[in-house]
């Protein structure tokens, strides 16, 4: 049988892979970027559940609209005017399966094949993956600590017609690192000049356990911003619930269409379930309990790294989020580093996923959410040993 060149071209998830092969309960793993399950709120999503069957019979079994359960968007609407002061109506949001069918969808929108594409370096490997099936060229912008290089970006618009950017601004994956105010407000007012679709996606925005939340780059500001939310980090991952805001009423059509194309609607039932569990329960109470462990895990972590890792080992400290960025020596493959790193039972994710065209780097991810803080003691005690 004959594949066609784009599924040819498309990086399977090294991510998704090497998580078969970690399932035996003696293995650490810091591979994963996993919601700590005790963080989900079962019983409340029980009742939620009964709760709308109760309220709205058949029509949580019935087909839907595209766009999405309408009181949900509403809702989402309502919080995003709240909490940052964005002009949002329901009709700027679309509901998705989750962040990365909004990619998707996107790339699909905007994307011809040799169109280039500005993603951060490193950056995530989903977006990476998710646009690959467009066949763009991709373009990389050295992600600094407080955000991209305002130098290398500047310099690779003016020499590219770049098509769209990527960017997660909040406790960046896989870095952990968040965007500074000033680089922020540099890089909307740099975007502002070219006719380029700025997306910024935030899984991990309300997971800040330090410091203040910040404005977004572009939403609010720029005409084709695209901001991409999720309820996978804080409610739960598996009903795969995402939404993508954009006030480019054009666009938003064109993305429709995208969706009707590719599975008519997302699943009506878990939209209600979810609308239901946001109106009956105290959500941001909820978070705040998230927030507060991961703190607790994301303190653990840096104390064993700083314990047991040698100094020529650097790392983030992040302010929120899941994950930790390590860099070993220059000139050391963290990839080769990895099977080493399993016969003493403990796995993290190589940094060559997330580079689109770097491969033996330096650096890894390690996520810490997933892990009681002795078991992240001893997984780093074990990979300090080897390092």
């Amino acid at each position: 049988m004959k594949y066609s060149d784009r599924i040819l071209n498309t990086p399977s998830s090294f991510i998704r892979d090497i998580l078969k092969v970690l399932d035996a309960p003696d293995i650490i793993s810091f591979a994963g970027g996993l919601p700590n399950p005790v963080s989900f709120p079962i019983d409340a999503l029980k009742n939620a559940i009964d709760e709308a069957i109760r309220k709205n019979g058949s029509k949580l079994f019935q087909y839907a609209t595209t766009e999405g359960y309408l009181p949900l968007r509403e809702l989402i609407a309502e919080k995003y005017r709240k909490k940052f002061g964005l002009d949002v109506k329901p009709e700027d949001i679309l509901i998705t399966n989750g962040s990365q069918q909004a990619l998707e969808l996107i790339g699909k929108v905007l994307l011809n094949k040799g169109d280039k594409v500005l993603m951060e370096e490193p950056g995530y490997l989903g977006a990476i993956q998710a646009f690959s099936l467009c066949e763009p060229d991709f373009l990389s912008v050295t992600l600094e600590e407080d955000g991209l290089s305002l130098e290398k970006l500047e310099e690779v618009l003016k020499n590219n017609p770049v098509k769209l950017i990527y960017t997660v601004p909040n406790f960046q994956n896989p870095t952990g690192l968040t965007y500074s105010m000033e680089k922020r407000k540099a890089i909307r007012e740099l975007v502002s000049k070219y006719d380029i679709a700025l997306i910024e996606d935030d899984p991990y925005g309300e997971l800040r356990f330090r410091g203040e939340s910040l404005p977004y780059i572009g939403a609010g500001y720029l005409e084709n911003s695209i901001l991409l939310g999720s309820f996978s980090k804080t409610v739960t991952p598996g009903m795969r619930l995402g939404f993508l805001i954009t006030r480019n009423a054009q666009l938003m059509r064109y993305l429709v269409t995208a969706k009707q194309g590719s599975d008519l609607h997302t699943n009506i039932f878990t939209q209600y379930a979810i609308h239901e569990y946001l109106m009956s329960n105290p959500y941001e109470e909820h978070v705040r309990k998230i927030v507060e462990l991961y703190r607790t895990q994301a303190d653990s972590m840096l104390d064993a790294m700083n314990r047991y890792f040698p100094e020529t080992v650097s790392y983030t400290r992040p302010e929120g989020g899941m994950f930790i960025w390590a860099t070993l020596p220059e000139g050391q493959s963290a990839l080769e580093l990895f099977p080493k790193a399993m016969e003493q039972k403990v796995a993290f994710v190589p940094g060559d996923p997330f580079y689109v065209s770097k491969r033996n780097v330096n650096t890894l991810r390690l996520n810490y959410t997933n892990a009681t803080p002795e078991i992240i003691t001893e997984g780093i005690r074990r990979l300090g040993s080897i390092l």
